[in-house]
């Protein structure tokens, strides 16, 4: 008798005499099930048939439908969970320039981060340029500083780098200042600041005072990949994010990610079947000024809904119109936005009118009281509630009194961590107490209020989850700084709810997606540590070893190596992707932290004989604000 396909030895595992048909593809077997089902929170095994859930049930429950051609897949007591759903991901955007970036994510030592830059400047060719693009702070570094425009010119004295720092600032290396075009005549841009030394030349810091388009900008200035590249590069950023137990996410869309054109190489991939990673993607007009003109092509060419399980239209955001967003750096004062409401009103008339749902990027409870008296104005006229899926993304300062009238509205929220990144800066500027409530998840779950969470990863938080829920349930800072008290927290499955079920409501899949049920899709992650009993520190360096999606392995590590679907090799082959990987795990720097740790005390003492410095520990220090 020829036997299961498994993917390692399992015993007492027969294929049962029964019609191939009813056998399942995929039997996950001897593990902790969290199911995400208060009916049925539990299981020991989960089997998959026809890309979703055929059963669950005990390990002898499900014997009866492995067959000859099913892959047996023993968890070895692992937790395993519902695919995690990123529900604000720059994911279509990050995809297109993934195996172009150096990630610092996760790299715990300045020290580490200059050593991987100046390797990779051995290898980048002439005209291409070094790009670390958020996903990290200085808060994490054992020296707890960022590097210096000196230390970029050290590791890369020929080769254009440019580092992005949350939504604050960027530095430049002389070659990349060249590359850019900055000179003494090359005016400020409007929100946004070119730092010059005593002689007015740019001394390679820019700064955005207060929006962030100045750093966008330049970026946008390197060269960018070949659409094959593109192609290659998106599916090893889908591969990275099942790394983590990833299986959908909701992309926000954002600027320089035009319609159609930013989308084809996943529309693309979807039509081919080479997405790893479902997504429901948004549209985002790029140009102030001609926003309505966007969004009425729109309505007319596609409608929330289209496309299938894999890649669909979600709705508009999480800008509408420019001048209705408020923004989210933390080291300048809230802005004061102009009159922006008769043309936000024409475009959420427009959108609801023709049936659309929308998301809105709003960091502060003063533009969500304006936008709220939008609504509440249309709501007169029958238009809110109205069906339509809506939510206000990020609301760090959200005040009780508008997530009530959110409430009455029929809206939802979206949250991300971005105080994992850049909570000290909030807290510096608007307090203790404004801190531990930044945002407010406690407050929204209280009302009964559909909440998700997600990253808002790549150019400032990290894609990585597990940073994001060791937020959610300590409130701290990825560098151990305290910001909630344990009052305004939540628990460990009210957080994975977040991660999984929460998203699924954003996209009207919650009767599909974000459990493990008979019936649902079949997407699932065998988690390294398992994230409902190990202490919070562990947190954020769990990983998936095996993602499936669909009934699709996607993700295969530590026993399970090999298993999964094969990737074609990262493109160019001098990819700072192709050494480095991308998340940089945290068990393998253990040393280098330690000799960081180490060296930066050594550098401190020695300042401190010379009297150029207190005999004190040193607080976060951002030093590129010091000019």
């Amino acid at each position: 008798m020829t036997g299961p396909s498994t993917s390692m030895p399992v015993a007492g595992l027969v294929p049962a005499p029964r019609r191939e048909h009813a056998h399942a593809d995929l039997l996950v077997r001897n593990a902790k099930v969290f199911t995400g089902d208060p009916d049925r929170p539990e299981a020991r095994a989960v089997a998959i048939r026809d890309g979703r859930v055929a059963a669950l049930g005990d390990d002898h429950d499900l014997a009866h439908l492995v067959g000859p051609g099913t892959k047996v897949v023993d968890a070895l007591g692992r937790r395993v969970i519902p695919g995690l759903n990123d529900s604000h991901l720059h994911v279509i955007r990050g995809g297109l320039n993934y195996v172009l970036e150096l990630r610092w994510d996760g790299v715990r030592s300045l020290r580490h981060a200059l050593a991987m830059l100046r390797e990779q400047a051995g290898r980048t060719p002439k005209g291409q340029w070094i790009r670390v693009v958020g996903g990290w702070t200085a808060e994490q570094f054992a020296e707890r500083r960022m590097p210096t425009v000196a230390e970029l010119n050290a590791a890369a004295p020929d080769t254009p780098v440019f580092v992005l720092h949350l939504y604050q600032s960027a530095l430049m290396n002389r070659a990349a200042v060249k590359a850019a075009g900055f000179t003494r005549e090359t005016p400020d841009p409007r929100g946004g600041q070119i730092v010059r030394g005593r002689d007015g030349e740019p001394n390679g810091v820019l700064l955005a005072a207060p929006g962030a388009l100045i750093l966008y900008s330049t970026l946008a200035k390197a060269p960018a990949l070949d659409e094959a590249d593109k192609r290659t590069s998106t599916r090893h950023f889908l591969r990275e994010l099942n790394r983590f137990g990833l299986t959908s996410a909701v992309d926000a869309a954002g600027g320089f990610q035009n319609f159609p054109d930013n989308y084809a190489t996943v529309v693309d991939l979807a039509r081919s079947g080479e997405l790893s990673l479902r997504i429901a993607y948004h549209l985002f007009p790029q140009t102030a000024g001609q926003e309505l003109a966007d969004l009425k092509r729109w309505t007319e060419m596609v409608k929330p809904g289209d496309g299938d399980e894999w890649l669909r239209l979600n709705g508009a955001g999480e800008n509408l119109t420019w001048a209705a967003a408020d923004f989210e750096n933390f080291s300048e004062p809230r802005p004061e936005l102009g009159s922006y409401e008769p043309e936000f009103e024409q475009a959420v008339r427009l959108l609801l009118e023709n049936g659309w749902g929308f998301r809105l990027h709003a960091t502060y409870d003063e533009t969500i009281r304006r936008d709220l008296a939008v609504f509440e104005k249309l709501a007169a006229e029958g238009l809110f509630p109205g069906g339509n899926r809506w939510l206000f993304d990020h609301a760090e300062t959200v005040s009780a009194d508008s997530l009530d009238r959110i409430a009455a509205l029929g809206g939802a929220l979206s949250v991300q961590n971005r105080m994992s990144f850049q909570g000290t800066a909030f807290r510096d500027r608007y307090g203790a107490e404004a801190a531990a409530h930044a945002p407010p998840v406690r407050a929204m779950l209280d009302r009964g209020l559909t909440v998700a969470a997600g990253t808002d990863a790549t150019r400032v938080s990290s894609y990585n989850p597990w940073v994001a829920l060791h937020w959610l349930v300590t409130g701290r800072t990825v560098g151990g700084t305290a910001l909630s008290p344990a009052g305004t927290l939540i628990d460990r499955e009210t957080a994975l709810d977040l991660y999984t079920r929460g998203g699924a409501r954003l996209t009207g899949e919650q009767d599909v997606k974000g459990s493990l049920r008979e019936g649902w899709y079949g997407d699932l992650a065998i988690l390294s540590d398992d994230f409902l009993t190990v202490p919070e520190d562990v947190i954020p360096d769990i990983e998936s070893v095996l993602t499936v999606v669909g009934g699709r392995i996607v993700h295969a590590s530590a026993e399970y190596e090999g298993l999964d679907e094969s990737v074609p090799p990262v493109s160019p082959a001098w990819s700072p992707v192709a050494h480095f990987g991308g998340y940089q795990s945290g068990a393998r720097q253990a040393t280098l932290v330690a000799e960081a740790v180490a060296e930066s005390e050594e550098h401190r003492r020695w300042r401190v004989a010379r009297g150029t410095t207190p005999d004190t520990p040193p607080p976060f220090l951002d030093p590129c604000f010091e000019h």
